[in-house]
């Protein structure tokens, strides 16, 4: 099987599962639930490792499929004079950046879609958590498997509802609800300068498509504009706007802490493992545009530094189990911002990998310690655990000395090189 050729149904499998749970899911016994939804996604993470699998075979390493023009557009003029036309196609992307996307997406996906089906079993609406999830996961995937900044922008706000849905999942809680309506908010803001960032691109390079865009900027750096030049820094600066919004940035970082009244599953999920790391994706993969514009590149590395440290404090102050590992994960994500800042998107990347899978870890351990202790979430009421849950207890160390650095587990690797480039581009480096 050409599994590359196969890509459009990474992203499909999981649509599919969404319109069978919107359908039929409430028919459907929780049983059958539980294998369909699930199910999906593990074809999907089959079909993305099979195809990432074939393109470390290609030379360019590179592979790109149209299915169609969804947006023939008209014409316009560039701020040049010259005449464009929009056009925007519905292709998909694998190159090395979207094969360690959808390989995370989809695999962690997986897994806690597995962990969902116990955690969730008692649960009201059963079939519609999983019909929520699945279509999180269809969104999640078009947006980092786009081969330009208009599809990407479609998974986008598929991301940001689905978010609203999953948080706000126990609609009956008054603070579920507003938390819902609060992340959907706050993430608008963002998209309006994504949206006007996306329109500069328009008018300055006369595409959205990824590829194209990174030619024109290759003409740009040869001098067609000079480096830090106003309308590249304006650009640059809206985009981030929009990741600083997803990726739960200061000072739009206040969406991501009250997101921890969905299900712990979702915490999991989006505001740990995929979601979230959204902003982080696009500014990486913009980065032929960033690097033109040092001073955006300056804003980037500070906003990403002073989150990281700012988070953590908050997070030390903080009771519930829950909360802590939000505050947690935007910290974690500001070290992220901060790579792609210094010109380090390689390591940022990585530590986008590493962070996905002990996050998503300690989210789930968070959710077994909260059932052990009948719902509880004050960790002052906490203790004694280890020979009550030992596989919890032993899990969630592991996971705890992952994201602390310690020497020989993932994130001492993934934050050591974040921090070694950070110093080496420092202007103190000497």
């Amino acid at each position: 099987m050409n599994f590359l050729e196969s890509i459009w149904m990474i992203p499909l499998f999981p649509l599919g599962g969404a319109l069978v749970m919107l359908f039929f899911g409430k028919r459907l016994p929780n049983k059958l639930v539980s294998l369909i939804c699930p199910g999906t996604v593990l074809v999907s993470f089959l079909v993305a490792l099979g195809a990432v699998w074939q393109l470390a075979s290609l030379a360019e390493r590179r592979f790109e499929t149209v299915l169609y023009t969804w947006v023939p557009g008209a014409l316009f003029h560039m701020t040049n004079g010259q005449e464009s036309q929009l056009q925007a196609d519905w292709g998909f992307l694998l190159d090395p950046l979207s094969a360690v996307m959808v390989l995370v997406v989809t695999g962690v996906g997986f897994l806690i879609h597995v962990y969902s089906v116990g955690y969730m079993a008692h649960e009201d609406g059963f079939y519609r958590f999983f019909g929520y999830m699945n279509l999180f996961m269809f969104s999640m995937l078009t947006l980092v498997l786009a081969n330009n900044y208009l599809l990407l922008f479609v998974g986008w706000e598929g991301v940001g509802l689905c978010s609203y849905l999953l948080i706000g999942f126990y609609f009956h809680k008054k603070s579920a609800s507003d938390a819902g309506k609060k992340a959907f908010i706050v993430n608008r803001i963002g998209d309006a300068g994504f949206i006007l960032g996306m329109f500069f691109m328009l008018a300055t390079f006369g595409s959205v498509n990824f590829g194209k865009v990174n030619e024109a900027a290759v003409e740009v750096a040869n001098g067609g504009f000079a480096v830090g030049d106003s309308t590249l820094m304006a650009m640059t600066l809206l985009l981030f706007v929009g990741a600083v919004g997803k990726s739960a940035q200061f000072p739009l970082h206040i969406w991501l802490p009250d997101a921890m009244e969905g299900p712990t599953p979702v915490s999991a999920l989006i505001h740990a493992a995929t979601m979230v790391t959204a902003g982080v994706y696009m500014v990486a993969r913009s980065n032929m545009l960033f690097v033109l514009a040092p001073t955006t590149m300056a804003v980037v590395a500070g906003i990403g530094a002073f989150t990281a440290i700012f988070a953590a404090t908050i997070a030390l102050a903080q009771n519930d189990i829950k909360r802590v590992l939000a505050y947690s994960t935007v910290s974690q994500l500001g070290y992220m911002v901060m790579a792609c800042g210094v010109g380090a998107f390689g390591a940022g990347i990585f530590h986008l990998s590493t962070h996905a899978y002990f996050k998503a870890l300690l989210f789930l351990g968070a959710g077994s310690v909260i059932h052990a202790m009948s719902g509880e979430q004050d960790m002052r009421k906490m203790g004694g655990l280890r020979h009550k849950i030992p596989i919890t207890y032993w899990t969630f160390l592991f996971a705890s000395l992952a994201i602390i650095g310690t020497p020989l587990f993932s994130g001492f690797f993934s934050k050591d090189e974040i921090l070694w480039l950070a110093f080496s581009s420092s202007p103190f480096s000497g």
